[in-house]
């Protein structure tokens, strides 16, 4: 099991997390794509670092999370999710959410 996964493209900064990591003596994997990832991510990986010009998703992130959880909602506006939201909200619209992935 890796204790870091990274999605990345650019060579130049995969050779750098990997040296890094070689001397701090922590495991490293890098995800080529977002399935990648997502499939080293169900292994419980410790820290899981994205490139968001490699990420490549046009699809929007809908994020939810205990209504108090105020800094933790702005820290997932700031690093992309389209939608945060309580789980309260997210219940409530859940049928309106779901539907915009129907194909």
């Amino acid at each position: 099991m890796s204790e870091v996964v990274a999605l990345m493209d650019d060579l130049f900064f995969q050779m750098k997390l990997a040296e890094t990591a070689k001397q701090l003596g922590i495991a490293v994997k890098i995800a080529g794509n977002a399935a990648a990832l997502l499939a080293e991510a169900a292994n419980s990986p410790r820290l899981i670092i994205v490139d968001l010009n490699a990420a490549g998703c046009a699809a929007p992130v809908v994020a939810f999370l205990s209504h108090v959880q105020v800094d933790l909602a702005e820290r997932a506006r700031a690093a992309g999710c389209d939608e945060v939201m309580p789980r309260s909200s997210f219940t409530k619209n859940l049928p309106v959410i779901l539907a915009r992935g129907k194909g």
